[in-house]
């Protein structure tokens, strides 16, 4: 699974993809998400801990967002609940690691002949994951550590994590932790919670369990980030 900010339409994704192929041919590759929120780390953590469950044990994910490629942040492999993370200690997979019952952490200790500066999604963490996939990955290769250096922690996320094209807002607020009746407040906007987008009139306003376990707002045939003034990062509240 591919969980970047490269952007679908760019070549970054692609290039990632020939490696994939070229060192796990057998491997299925599947785009879970390229235009997740550029260098926001503490922002798809939260995204990808919702999304994990689509997909069956023994899968890995390839993770990249990574504002500080090349400079001092590790390379790891994270083991959570049966599945593998491979991307850089900054946080991205720290939210799957902290909500998972049994997890392993390891610094990639393999390092690519050719490494560029800047894009180490395709010249390490790739490599990393596809070998991983074949198995042909030496264990050496790997040193467990006992946690990671940038650590969110597994609480809730109290704003805006993903816009969608629909206009759509996220919020890192897990369904479970829902307030029913209760209103949500954000950028001086109080939403309603219902169950569904028909349940209020068109072009209103409301939060709702999204399909992956996430509060999320919207309008109702309409664009909740152009009516509301949502994006990335802004903050949502319970109305107690």
């Amino acid at each position: 699974m591919l969980f970047t900010d490269f952007g679908a339409s760019d070549i970054y994704a692609g290039q990632v993809k020939s490696i994939l192929y070229r060192l796990a041919p057998q491997a299925s590759v599947i785009d879970l998400a390229h235009d997740l929120p550029a260098f926001n780390a503490r922002a798809a953590a939260h995204l990808l801990d919702a999304l994990k469950n689509f997909f069956p044990e023994g899968s890995i994910f390839l993770c990249v967002i990574d504002p500080g490629v090349g400079l001092a942040r590790g390379a790891v492999v994270v083991e959570a609940d049966g599945r593998r993370y491979v991307g850089p200690d900054n946080g991205l997979m720290s939210v799957v690691a902290a909500r998972a019952v049994d997890r392993r952490i390891w610094s990639i200790v393999w390092q690519p002949s050719g490494l560029s500066n800047s894009f180490h999604g395709r010249d390490l963490f790739a490599p990393v994951a596809a070998q991983l996939a074949a198995g042909t990955l030496p264990p050496y290769q790997l040193q467990a550590i006992p946690t990671l250096a940038t650590n969110f922690g597994g609480d809730d996320l109290e704003k805006i994590i993903y816009v969608d094209h629909y206009g759509n807002a996220c919020t890192g607020i897990r369904s479970a932790h829902a307030r029913a009746g209760s209103l949500l407040l954000t950028k001086g906007h109080q939403v309603s919670g219902v169950r569904v987008f028909g349940e209020v009139p068109q072009k209103a306003p409301l939060w709702y369990e999204n399909s992956f376990g996430l509060i999320e707002i919207a309008v109702n045939r309409g664009n909740a980030a152009q009516v509301l003034g949502l994006r990335v990062g802004d903050p949502v509240n319970w109305v107690v």
